[in-house]
């Protein structure tokens, strides 16, 4: 009731005073944050890369491609996020609530990692089902290791999915950039997230912070809730059907880059902003706190550490407004 969370970045590379922010300010629905200003493997896609299961990752010309065999890169995501749950651990000792981690979800490692041969993994069928399998047995062990440092917490996983509206319309880019790749079956969308959701055994929240989030899919995927940024939600009628399935909703609320002005919008207007889509939906304004989380609308690494913690407490503000009407 009256949670609020983040997404998943955030600015700086102090692991440490990251998570105590996050546990301070957030303390209803706390997250494993991301730093990326750290360098490759800290980045959304290294840090999937690195959850990957005998599938060996490397960075070539900027951007991560599969490699024969394990190398340096790898094993610095994978101490990078051993760092993390390192911090996790110390921080957040005796923690009984909700905790979230995040991890970005198969189609969005498909369209960002490439093949040996080059151009992204996506265009072949069948590393997209080799990645599938590897990146659920990679969260397995995962949220394992993280059940294991925090006993007492319950574990929420959510994956970040901000290339699958690309992947099934048929947008993502061939290596040359002149073309597109061709675009994946829903049916086959659905497999792959459904493996992944099985796999985790937590509730999995399936975010997406572009146009086009495929609502239906995520639901008819077994998800437990969608994360969206309210400024990109174009099909209400989708929206609505999924909610009322009983799925939860994380609602980006808070755009991420400061306005004109240069002022972080007021907790007030941040409820006022989630108050009104629930209107238009039509649902009823006491299931409002019970089925919706505030946060931003996407990840906060491209901010000042000012405007992030701003915008972090403006959320958590928000939801206990919600909470209290």
């Amino acid at each position: 009731m009256g949670a609020a969370t983040g997404i998943g970045s955030l600015p700086g590379t102090d692991i440490v005073e990251a998570v105590r922010t996050i546990l301070g300010e957030l303390p209803d629905l706390p997250y494993l944050p991301e730093l990326p200003d750290r360098g490759p493997g800290a980045d959304l896609v290294g840090r999937g890369a690195g959850l990957l299961v005998e599938l060996p990752v490397e960075v070539y010309a900027n951007r991560w491609r599969i490699a024969s065999r394990p190398g340096h890169d790898l094993r610095v995501a994978r101490d990078l996020m051993e760092r993390d749950l390192d911090a996790v651990t110390e921080q957040a000792a005796g923690y009984t609530g909700t905790f979230k981690v995040q991890a970005a979800g198969p189609f969005t490692l498909a369209a960002a990692i490439e093949l040996a041969t080059g151009g992204p993994l996506l265009r072949d069928p069948g590393a997209v089902r080799d990645l599938v399998a590897s990146l659920a047995e990679g969260l397995r062990g995962h949220l394992a290791d993280l059940a294991a440092r925090l006993p007492g917490a319950r574990l929420l996983l959510q994956l970040d999915e901000p290339s699958l509206p690309a992947a099934l319309a048929g947008r993502v880019p061939t290596e040359s950039g002149f073309g597109t790749l061709r675009r994946v079956e829903e049916s086959v969308a659905r497999s792959a997230l459904s493996e992944i959701i099985e796999a985790a055994g937590v509730p999995v929240v399936v975010h997406c912070c572009a146009r086009d989030v495929p609502v239906d899919l995520v639901r008819r995927a077994g998800a437990a809730g969608v994360a969206l940024d309210l400024g990109l939600v174009e099909d209400l009628d989708a929206l609505g059907e999924t909610l009322d399935a009983g799925l939860g909703l994380i609602a980006g609320a808070v755009d991420t880059r400061p306005q004109a002005n240069g002022r972080t919008p007021s907790s007030a207007q941040v409820a006022s902003r989630v108050r009104e889509l629930w209107g238009r939906l039509g649902f009823p304004a006491s299931r409002l706190p019970e089925q919706v989380v505030v946060a931003p609308a996407c990840g906060l690494a491209g901010a000042s550490p000012e405007y992030a913690r701003a915008v972090i407490a403006a959320c958590r503000d928000a939801g206990r407004r919600l909470a209290e009407e």
